[in-house]
């Protein structure tokens, strides 16, 4: 009897060493999250106030280079009328830098409700958006059956017009683009694929085109910030879902989304 009371007292004595250690655990953890929940908010309103902040300076330096060249342009030499060319296309693409920034940091705090949407209709519309682009490239964009999901309108048109844009845009010259869009039900979340027979992304790189402001080409290649995938990864992240992309350079990318299923509104 007095060998099972010392084993009873000292399975009592671990389980509540065990219990403290977990509560010491967990209480670590939600102070980490509310950490960076802080975090987040404050780098966002510093994005969303310094994007504000510098659109005034910039849109005054950009008109001021205007009327220098408007006024003194046939005055100036060649040199000094490619300064002035210089000028104006920085600060033009410092202010789309600065719009992209304050697009990326608005993305999750949207009070937009959520609505039931027909995922095709969207598409379609996305589709006829790029309507002059898939003229140009004899594009073939192809929408599998796609089903209806419960979501913010905006940020799933944004997701969805990105991806599109980038198939679009990062094709190989010369050769008709040819873009399919595919959903699989995977009982607990839907599995969407958008595949694409461009250029491809290098293997090493998979990681970083989700990354704000990287880019693997020269803007003289192809125009762009470099945040369209960053933004899109935020969105799926805020919806709950993942964001990949498999590819073969020179042999096209297949970006996969997936996201938990959630009960439409009645």
């Amino acid at each position: 009897e007095g060998e099972f009371f010392c084993a009873f007292i000292r399975d009592i004595t671990e389980r509540k060493s065990a219990e403290a250690k977990l509560l010491k655990l967990n209480s670590s953890l939600i102070k980490h999250t509310k950490d960076l929940e802080a975090s987040n908010k404050n780098l966002e309103q510093f994005a969303y106030v310094a994007s504000h902040d510098l659109q005034e300076p910039l849109r005054m330096i950009n008109s001021f280079m205007q009327q220098l060249n408007i006024k003194y342009g046939e005055s100036l030499d060649e040199r000094a009328r490619k300064y002035i060319h210089f000028a104006l296309d920085g600060a033009t693409r410092m202010r789309q830098i600065i719009l992209d920034l304050l697009e990326f940091s608005r993305v999750g705090i949207s009070e937009e409700n959520e609505e039931n949407i027909d995922l095709l209709e969207l598409l379609k519309e996305i589709k006829l958006l790029f309507r002059k682009v898939i003229q140009e490239k004899k594009a073939d964009v192809e929408i599998g059956e796609m089903p209806q999901i419960l979501a913010s309108r905006s940020m799933l048109r944004q997701v969805f017009q990105n991806l599109i844009g980038n198939a679009l845009k990062y094709s190989i010259k010369d050769t008709p683009v040819k873009i399919k869009i595919e959903c699989k039900d995977m009982d607990t979340h839907w599995l969407f694929s958008v595949q694409d027979n461009g250029i491809g992304i290098p293997k090493d790189s998979l990681d970083k085109i989700f990354v704000i402001f990287q880019r693997l080409h020269s803007r003289e290649e192809y125009e762009g910030t470099g945040i369209g995938l960053a933004i899109t990864k935020k969105i799926i992240d805020t919806m709950g879902g993942k964001i990949w992309a498999e590819s073969k350079l020179g042999h096209g990318s297949t970006f996969f989304i997936s996201l938990p299923k959630v009960h439409l509104q009645e």
